[in-house]
């Protein structure tokens, strides 16, 4: 059994108030929550806190990276809710039809309920001296990160990079291009989701870096020991949101509705954002977010829609078939 991220973090007491309703304790009582690769630690915590509070309720979860999550549920999974990393999976949902179209709205911080961002973790006291997004071009450096093909998670990590060389090249599309291929090259294995790049890293010692989120190398860190790992963080990096979304065309089916609102509502509570703050998520409520200030270091963080004019141009340029990605990443 993989011992990954086996975190001994003790829970906050429950809140006072519950989160579903004497009428709501009528409808149907189970949910399926489809989401990213490596969270599944977070949602072990955050659907035992949840049911607590709801006795009878039954959370289950499916996990992979969220592009291939998002397809899957156009073809058969049946989730009742989304708890993604990057929302043009979702809005390729609300495409298809699964979910409303202002999805965005129906709940705070454009439906994300905490946030992080790509960032580094390395092998004990450093020996390649990685510090910054520079260094992943280096001949002797090999970065780990799974394949933006299919996961959110290495999305994140290709658009930060790009972010960085925007910057360092001043929009010098040449040598950003040549910047970013020569990542490419330099990793050894594209795993599919961020899970198995996390294994490849640390339990098969493959690679000079791994680049997840923040919260995936605080956790790792946090369990293998400063003896064997080290977080690093970049001078910069890309605002990692993490977008949710009552299935509609699902929940409807089953009659979650309510129940499935319900449950994405508690990740929005103090409770539900402390659960995130101490599984290595910044949250966006401000009094959990000051409690944890100090365990979190500086960062400049960059927006999506001021870097790259937000996720439909990012779609079109770079994720599409033939655009910016396919060019880049090649028949790797």
């Amino acid at each position: 059994m993989n011992r990954l991220f086996i975190l001994g973090t003790a829970l906050v007491a429950p809140l006072a108030a519950l989160f579903v309703t004497p009428a709501l304790a009528q409808q149907p009582n189970k949910l399926l929550n489809a989401s990213y690769d490596v969270a599944r630690e977070l949602f072990v915590a955050e659907n035992e806190a949840f049911t607590k509070l709801n006795p009878g309720v039954t959370i289950d979860q499916s996990h992979a990276g969220t592009s291939k999550q998002a397809r899957s549920i156009v073809e058969g999974l049946e989730a009742d809710v989304v708890t993604f990393n990057q929302s043009t999976d979702v809005d390729f949902l609300a495409k298809n039809g699964f979910v409303s179209k202002d999805w965005t709205k129906a709940f705070p911080n454009n439906a994300s309920p905490f946030y992080s961002f790509p960032s580094f973790l390395v092998r004990a006291g450093n020996p390649k001296n990685i510090k910054d997004w520079a260094d992943l071009a280096r001949d002797d450096v090999h970065a780990v990160f799974p394949n933006p093909k299919t996961s959110g998670n290495a999305r994140y990590t290709y658009l930060a990079a790009y972010a960085w060389a925007k910057e360092a090249y001043k929009d010098d599309e040449e040598k950003i291009e040549a910047y970013i291929t020569k990542i490419f090259d330099n990793v050894p294995v594209f795993d599919t989701g961020g899970r198995a790049a996390t294994t490849t890293f640390v339990e098969r010692e493959t690679g000079d870096v791994l680049i997840t989120f923040e919260a995936e190398t605080r956790g790792i860190a946090k369990q293998y020991g400063a003896d064997k790992v080290q977080a690093v963080t970049p001078s910069v990096s890309l605002l990692a949101e993490f977008p949710v979304a009552v299935v509609d065309k699902v929940a409807k089916k089953h009659g979650t509705e309510a129940l499935a609102k319900s449950y994405l509502d508690f990740l929005y509570s103090e409770e539900g954002q402390r659960i995130a703050a101490q599984f290595g998520h910044r949250a966006n409520n401000e009094k959990v977010a000051a409690e944890f200030k100090g365990q979190f270091p500086e960062i400049r963080l960059v927006k999506v829609d001021d870097v790259f004019g937000g996720w439909q141009k990012i779609q079109s340029e770079h994720f599409a078939s033939g655009g910016t990605l396919d060019k880049l990443y090649g028949s790797r």
